[in-house]
């Protein structure tokens, strides 16, 4: 077939001009394959693209409706094509030429073709749909009416690229689509867009869409009031999903931070601890939140240890981890042989005495479960990273995903972190 191709098209000689009488004889051959490379060819006359567009085989259809040099009639008879594929490969094309055309132009041609724009946007099958949206959800100049119908499609893989990318929406239509009970999704889009205005974030801030909310929180460029997260703080309590990206948001009130020390759980506390965004007045008050949490976590934890019965117990470890310490015999090794071996009150013990830290300041860091603050507890205690990894996965009982492995046989974090680690644990007080 190859080879009949190239005879009736010249021999191969793909760059040579295919001349009018010739391809309009072409165009009416009775092989569908050869008036197909008619429609393909960028040298033919548009009266005969046009003759294409009505043929009865749907490739042949197809090749014109990809045809950059197809005229604008063919484009506006094609966007009402029965056949799927043809459109779509029409909406790709027509997308491509759309910047710039506006409904109220003179230009006849023009004018055609942006009627197949719109009549691409309100195409019955969603995949005609989205690809007409993905090729112009960044397009500056884009016809208007259109980017807002298909800002408004019931289907979210048409309305969600011009929602998050398009800069044809103002404001005020997204206000309008935000108002207007969106699709799932919808609103998740335009939390996504480079630029969230004031308005746009309150709009989105007061509905109950809690995903939405969360993208936003997400979004580092998405202009939120401080009164905006302040009420979002007190609807955070039960939503997990907003916690994190809450604590990492760019800037936080102090009003906000404190109500967040609250309720975020203590993997979060050391982030929110850390922020240096906050006045020293702030800081000291979220300190003291969280220093508060610690302490009832530790209660919740092991609430035996408030209670005198179990002292003697501890102080017994205690004792008989300094005895060995004094004797030189408290190694790595047996603090290793009493881990294996469950006796997880004389670890404890053994880790209070090698690194000069108070048991409440250990019991805290096993209370939390705090990979970084028992890998700085390892550290300080003069143990071996091995150990540390040991330490994380049978003193605190953390899964594998979450324990942090030595890095080359050292530490995974720095000596600046883990001092940071030590002094949020308290052991300074």
């Amino acid at each position: 077939m190859t080879g009949f191709l190239k005879r009736l098209f010249g021999g191969g000689g793909g760059d040579k001009p295919l001349e009018y009488e010739r391809a309009k004889e072409l165009a009416s051959h009775p092989d569908a394959a050869v008036r197909a490379e008619v429609a393909d060819r960028g040298d033919v006359k548009a009266e005969i693209l046009y003759f294409l567009a009505e043929d009865t085989d749907a490739e042949v259809r197809r090749r014109v409706a990809a045809n950059a040099g197809a005229p604008a009639q063919a484009n506006l008879l094609l966007a009402n094509d029965q056949s799927d594929i043809v459109r779509s490969d029409l909406a790709a094309k027509i997308a491509r030429i759309a910047p710039g055309l506006s409904a109220h132009e003179q230009d006849r041609l023009r004018r055609m073709t942006y009627q197949a724009i719109e009549m691409l946007a309100r195409d019955q099958v969603a995949r005609v749909r989205q690809i007409l949206s993905e090729a112009l959800k960044d397009v500056a100049n884009a016809p208007p009416e259109v980017i807002l119908r298909l800002a408004r499609d019931a289907e979210l893989v048409v309305a969600g690229p011009v929602l998050r990318y398009s800069p044809v929406l103002s404001d005020e239509d997204l206000l309008e689509v935000i108002g207007a009970n969106p699709i799932p999704g919808a609103l998740a889009a335009i939390s996504r867009r480079n630029i969230v205005n004031v308005r746009v974030a309150d709009a989105i801030a007061a509905t109950d869409d809690v995903d939405a909310i969360a993208v936003l929180l997400s979004n580092p460029s998405a202009q939120i009031r401080e009164e905006t997260l302040d009420r979002l703080a007190d609807r955070a309590a039960d939503i997990e999903a907003w916690h994190k990206p809450f604590v990492e948001r760019p800037q936080l009130s102090s009003r906000t931070a404190q109500k967040l020390a609250r309720f975020v759980a203590e993997s979060l506390l050391q982030s929110l601890a850390a922020r240096k965004d906050l006045d020293p007045e702030a800081a000291a008050a979220v300190a003291a939140v969280v220093s508060k949490r610690l302490s009832e976590v530790m209660a919740e934890v092991d609430p035996s240890r408030t209670e005198p019965k179990h002292a003697p117990e501890e102080a017994s470890a205690i004792a008989r981890a300094r005895g060995l310490h004094a004797a030189g015999q408290l190694t790595e090794t047996t603090v290793d042989t009493a881990l294996a071996s469950g006796d997880y009150p004389f670890v404890t013990a053994s880790l209070s005495v090698l690194s000069g830290l108070s048991p409440a300041v250990i019991n805290k860091i096993i209370g939390t479960q705090s990979a970084k603050g028992m890998v700085a507890l390892t550290w300080k205690a003069g143990l071996s990273a091995i150990l540390g990894a040991h330490l994380q996965a049978r003193l605190i009982r953390l899964p594998g995903s979450r324990i942090l492995n030595p890095k080359g046989g050292d530490h995974p974090l720095s000596p600046s972190e883990m001092e940071w680690q030590l002094e949020f644990f308290g052991a300074d007080e």
